[in-house]
């Protein structure tokens, strides 16, 4: 894979999420793994649906300025095209980062169970309930502070969106950046976790395949953009990473690193 081209690399990542819908088709034995996720990620999107549009009717449609002159028409209507953007935009993102957080203990497992079927994680122990809730807790505590710090570097990035030129043209890249970066960071962390590294071998590793890790980061966000399709981003994710890192020669490496 070194000796492709960075467009054909990039290409090549931006697939791995897309091509994993036939993957976990041949192997059943991931279908529980996949189920669960996907309900959850359900759930979620309704939610945070349901409390961005109720924040946006009683916070932002209450608070516009009225009048019935030509110009407080045109002030309303881009005001409330502008909130509009803003909310969206939040429930986006938070169900991007929500649902990973909560489906994170069965997105754990499905990683494992991808990464044995490629022939890696040869010594994990067999699945249990037990073992399972005994690990859940600190897999949900990882994910919380990763979810911080995503939900922090949105806000920083909401704040530069009130420049007037600048942010403007500014934010939708860099909003788009930070949340591919996080997707990828996100699912191809439980690979690391089990091998119990840390941030700096997964960010090695990242910026070792930088052009891979972009287009995969940013067709997991094209995922995420495509009405019901997105129910199916954290599960795809999941294994998509497992797949990229396994094909990249990672698997083994990431651990010696």
């Amino acid at each position: 894979m070194t000796t492709m081209s960075p467009l054909a690399r990039f290409a090549k990542g931006f697939w791995y999420s897309f091509s994993s819908f036939s993957f976990i088709r041949r192997h059943p034995s991931l279908y529980p793994f996949v189920v669960l996720p996907v309900v959850v990620n359900v759930a979620s999107f309704g939610l945070v649906i349901y409390f961005g549009f109720d924040f946006f009717h009683r916070q932002v449609m209450a608070r516009l300025p009225q009048g019935t002159a030509w110009y407080w028409l045109i002030l309303n209507y881009f005001l409330v095209l502008l909130a509009a953007v803003v909310v969206m935009t939040l429930v986006f993102f938070t169900f991007a980062a929500v649902g990973s957080m909560i489906a994170s203990p069965f997105n754990d497992v499905l990683s494992a169970r991808a990464e044995r079927l490629l022939g890696g994680g040869a010594g994990e122990a067999p699945f249990s309930l037990k073992r399972f809730f005994r690990e859940s807790g600190l897999t949900l505590i990882t994910e919380a502070k990763k979810v911080g710090l995503f939900v922090a570097g949105m806000a920083l990035l909401l704040l530069l969106h009130l420049l007037p030129v600048a942010g403007f043209l500014l934010y939708p890249w860099l909003s788009v950046a930070w949340t591919a970066f996080f997707l990828v960071m996100e699912y191809t962390g439980y690979v690391f976790y089990r091998q119990q590294l840390g941030f700096s071998a997964q960010r090695r590793v990242i910026f070792r395949h930088a052009a891979l890790m972009t287009g995969f980061g940013l067709g997991l966000f094209c995922l995420l953009a495509i009405p019901f399709v997105q129910f199916f981003c954290i599960p795809l994710g999941v294994v998509g990473a497992v797949r990229l890192l396994h094909e990249a020669g990672e698997l083994g490496a990431a651990a010696a690193d």
